[in-house]
């Protein structure tokens, strides 16, 4: 569904140029010269987003947009601004505004920040959209995204949680396995019960029996009291069992009778106890590749291997990294106390081009040292780490809009028009299109245009 924008400015013939450049790039637009229209219309219809300066006549821009935020406050409002009246910009910031351009228009910087903007408000509300498809416990838990891998694995989560059967979720370090067994959890019928987790690889494997187990006093040198295991402290609950195949072939015997008859015995002791509890399990590596290798019991596999839950690399679910990346941004902005609005467009890029090996982890991490490093409102390429990558400024890409157009199409014909409105002056073309002179003459040679 195209977007429908809104174009606030005072100044007629720059309005009318916008109005054509972003009509270009596919978007419906409508336009208002002053903010109180806008603020009419706001009223009256719905709008995507709103473009508006920030020196107006009559009702100026700040006061539009906090009477905009009044009416709705999810709607993005992009202020623009001359270089003279930044302080202005960074007060309409403060009031609410989702970022502010520059004057002259950097129709690069412009096209980017519209359409982040955009993304911004499309993402969030995907998102409320498919936690509200998980039952109401797992919606506890921050399982974000929107892309098609993560809708089925929400999908599959519904759908296992409300019964008893095993889990085996696969996948690789870093892509939030452990999360998707609390969601599990939460949205069952023992999410009153304990959920006890169990990473297997921290445990030696002389100590992991007794952890799991727990043993009687006496049982071995050091053990001074009776010792509860995880499996009777998960009773009436769920365990998770990370790195399942970091198990021992001894143990994983032994295992294999929990899971079959429900029963444990403590280590040094005689009494066989019955436990009521779910078991999930997950690992990060190929198991059936690790069964073929002798390394772990069919029988076990397949006994775990009852429900299995695929969980997505970072890469597979590329378009979930923008809304990851503000989720981290303001849950680490808000334990830093510090006020930082987003990421810059540049910033954003070198996110969504990285591969992302250490998956969600990774990028967690990168956006909480980002957040300690920066000293602005924005995150920018210097918080980030050089293994990101920077794109040569050399390197041009083609940006393909609406309607099989390319932003160079669209420029020429803004470009064209308005020296055609102007008689040819290039002057005031250059001031109505919001660059300079010097600009404008490289752009005409640039693309051929002749005077007219």
């Amino acid at each position: 569904m195209t977007a429908q924008l809104l174009i606030v400015d005072d100044d007629a013939s720059h309005l009318q140029m916008l109005s054509t450049l972003l009509g270009g790039w596919g978007y419906h637009i409508d336009t208002a010269e002053d903010g109180g229209l806008a603020l009419e219309k706001i009223r009256a219809s719905p709008y995507d987003l709103v473009l508006m300066d920030v020196r107006m006549a009559g009702v100026d821009g700040i006061e539009a947009m906090q009477g905009i935020k009044e009416h709705n406050p999810a709607i993005p409002v992009l202020i623009m601004t001359a270089y003279s009246s930044v302080d202005n910009a960074v007060e309409a910031l403060k009031s609410g505004a989702y970022d502010y351009l520059t004057k002259p228009l950097d129709f690069d910087v412009l096209q980017h920040t519209l359409q982040r903007a955009l993304d911004h408000v499309r993402l969030a509300s995907e998102n409320v959209t498919l936690r509200q498809r998980l039952p109401p416990g797992a919606r506890d838990f921050p399982i974000i995204g929107k892309s098609r891998a993560m809708q089925d694995l929400m999908d599959m989560v519904a759908t296992v949680a409300p019964t008893e059967a095993t889990v085996l979720i696969t996948g690789p370090s870093g892509t939030g396995k452990e999360l998707v067994a609390k969601a599990i959890h939460a949205a069952s019928e023992r999410s009153e019960g304990p959920l006890v987790t169990v990473n297997c690889a921290a445990l030696k494997d002389s100590l992991l029996e007794s952890e799991l187990f727990g043993h009687e006093k006496g049982a071995f040198t050091g053990a001074e009291r009776r010792r509860e295991g995880k499996f009777m402290q998960a009773h009436t609950g769920s365990i998770f069992l990370d790195e399942i195949t970091e198990i021992p072939m001894a143990m994983q015997a032994k295992l294999l009778r929990v899971i079959q008859e429900r029963e444990i015995e403590r280590v040094g002791g005689d009494r066989t106890l019955y436990v009521d509890v779910r078991i999930i399990a997950a690992t990060n590596r190929d198991l059936n590749r690790v069964v073929e290798e002798g390394a772990f019991r069919e029988d076990l596999y397949h006994r775990l291997n009852v429900f299995r839950l695929d969980v997505p690399t970072l890469s597979e679910r590329e378009g979930d990294i923008p809304v990851l990346a503000q989720h981290f941004l303001q849950e680490y902005a808000d334990k830093n106390r510090k006020e930082i609005k987003g990421f810059t467009p540049q910033a954003m890029d070198l996110l969504v081009k990285y591969d992302w090996p250490g998956n969600v982890r990774e990028l967690e991490n990168v956006v909480e040292r980002a957040v300690i490093l920066s000293s602005g409102e924005y995150i920018t390429p210097r918080e980030l780490p050089l293994s990101l990558g920077q794109q040569d400024e050399d390197e041009e890409e083609e940006t393909v809009v609406a309607g099989g157009r390319n932003l160079e199409e669209v420029e020429k014909e803004a470009i064209g028009s308005t020296l055609r409105q102007t008689g040819g002056n290039k002057s005031e073309a250059a001031r109505i299109l919001g660059i300079t002179r010097a600009t404008l003459h490289k752009k005409l040679k640039r693309y051929g245009i002749e005077e007219p």
